[in-house]
C-alpha cells in the first residue's frame, strides 16, 4: 500500500526540529530555561484539556471508567470459512488488551448490519467493529453517524476502502483490533446521497457512503466482479470485470455544482469521492482527503481503447488538471442527472440504476478510531 502521506510526515518533522532548534537557541541566549518550564508545564495542562477519547488509551494506561470496556463485532459470516477461528482471535485480543468478552453479532441477507448495530448501541458498547467487506461497513456506519461511538475497522472484504485511505492494516485482524481498541478518535466525512430511479420520484431511496459513488462504468464493474472470483484472487477481480465492460456506448450528463452554473458532459462515468484511493494503490481523486469537508468528482470520458489508455495515464500519474476525457470538481452538493438510467454503486456495492442523484457531504458526522 502506497504511503500518500509520507512527503507531508518528513516536511512536518524538519518544521518541528527547526522550531525546537529555533526555542533552544532563543532560551540559552536570554538565560530562559524557567520559562522553557513553564511552557511545557502549560503544554501538559492543555493535553490534559483535549476532547474527551472515551477513555481509549494505549494498553497499560490508567483508565478509571464505571464499567468494562467492551468491543461490538458485527460480522458479515458469508466472509469467513472459518469463522470460530476469527472470533477466538478476537475474543484473546479484548482479553489482552483488558476489554469483557466482545459481543458477536451476525449480519443476514436481510439485515445486512444497521440493526445489529443499533442493538450494540442499546447494550451500550464502547466501541462497534464492522467484520466484513465494505457494505458492511457502510452500514454501520449509516446508522453510527451523528453519535459519539466510534467505528473499528476490521479488514474482512475484497476492498477494505476506508481502511486503505485512512492508512489503517487491511490484511491483518489482531493489528487492526489494536487500532480498534488503543487508538485514537477522528472524525471523517459522511457522503449522503439520494438516488432517483425515475428522475421524479418525489421521496428518492437516501444512503450514505464514505469512498465514492460512482454512475455508469465504475458501477458495472462492481456488477460484474463475482463473488467466487474475488474470493480467489481480490481486488483482481475488478480488473477482470473491468476489461469486460470497456467497449460500451456514452451517456449524457448534466450536473451542477454547488451554485454553480450546470455543466452537461458526454461520459462513460461519473464518480464523486469522499476519498480519492482505490484497490491497488490507484489514486483517482488525489486532492480527495475523507475530513477536508468537502467531495471531489471525476468524470471520465474516454472514446475506444486508445481513450482509456489515455485515461489510465491521468490516474497512474495523479494529475488534477482539466482534460477532455477526465475532468475534476469539487463542491459541498452535487446534482447528476443522466439521459438513461445507469448502475449506482456505494463503496463498491450496486444498488440498482438510476436517472437522478443528489449528494452532499456532512463534514465530520462519523467517529472513526485511527
Amino acid at each position: 500500500m502506497l504511503k500518500d502521506n509520507a512527503g507531508w510526515i518528513a516536511v512536518l518533522a524538519i518544521l518541528l526540529v527547526l522550531l525546537l532548534a529555533g526555542a533552544v537557541t532563543a532560551a540559552s541566549s536570554r538565560g530562559a530555561r524557567a520559562r522553557v518550564d513553564q511552557a511545557l508545564q502549560a503544554t501538559r495542562r492543555f493535553a490534559r484539556r483535549r476532547p474527551h477519547r472515551q477513555h481509549f488509551r494505549p494498553e497499560g494506561a490508567a483508565v478509571a471508567e464505571d464499567k468494562p470496556r467492551r468491543a461490538a463485532i458485527i460480522i458479515n459470516p458469508t466472509k469467513f470459512e472459518d469463522q470460530s477461528a476469527v472470533r477466538r482471535k478476537i475474543a484473546k485480543g479484548c482479553a489482552d488488551a483488558g476489554w469483557a468478552e466482545p459481543l458477536f453479532i451476525e449480519t443476514t441477507a436481510e439485515d445486512t448490519g444497521e440493526g445489529q448495530t443499533r442493538q450494540a448501541l442499546e447494550e451500550g458498547v464502547t466501541v462497534v467493529c464492522p467484520l466484513g467487506g465494505d457494505g458492511t461497513v457502510r452500514a454501520v456506519a449509516g446508522v453510527l453517524v451523528g453519535t459519539e461511538t466510534p467505528m473499528g475497522l476490521l479488514p474482512g472484504g475484497t476492498g477494505n476502502l476506508l481502511a486503505r485511505n485512512l492508512d489503517l492494516p487491511v490484511d491483518d485482524v489482531s493489528e487492526a483490533l489494536k487500532v480498534a481498541l488503543t487508538g485514537q478518535n477522528k472524525r471523517v466525512d459522511v457522503g449522503r446521497i439520494r438516488v432517483d430511479a425515475s428522475g421524479e420520484h418525489e421521496r428518492p431511496a437516501e444512503h450514505v457512503f464514505l469512498v465514492m459513488a460512482g454512475l455508469g462504468f465504475d458501477a458495472a464493474i462492481m456488477a460484474g466482479a463475482p463473488e467466487a472470483l474475488k474470493a480467489r484472487v481480490g481486488w483482481l477481480a475488478y480488473g477482470v470485470a473491468g476489461v469486460r465492460n470497456l467497449r460500451g456506448a456514452q451517456f449524457k450528463v448534466r450536473i451542477t455544482v454547488d451554485d454553480e452554473a450546470e455543466i452537461s458532459r458526454r461520459v462513460r462515468t461519473v464518480v464523486v469521492g469522499n476519498c480519492g484511493k482505490l484497490t491497488g494503490g490507484l489514486v483517482l481523486m488525489p486532492k480527495a482527503e475523507v475530513d477536508d469537508g468537502w467531495l471531489d468528482a471525476v468524470t471520465l470520458s474516454p472514446k475506444g481503447i486508445v481513450g482509456w489508455l489515455a485515461v489510465a495515464a491521468r490516474v497512474l500519474t495523479k494529475t488534477r488538471k482539466g482534460h477532455e476525457r477526465v475532468d475534476h470538481l469539487r463542491g459541498r452538493e452535487l446534482s447528476i442527472r443522466s439521459d438513461r438510467p445507469e448502475e449506482v454503486q456505494l463503496d463498491g456495492d450496486t444498488i440498482g440504476k438510476a436517472l437522478a442523484l443528489g449528494i452532499r457531504v456532512e463534514p465530520g458526522a462519523l467517529v472513526v478510531r485511527v
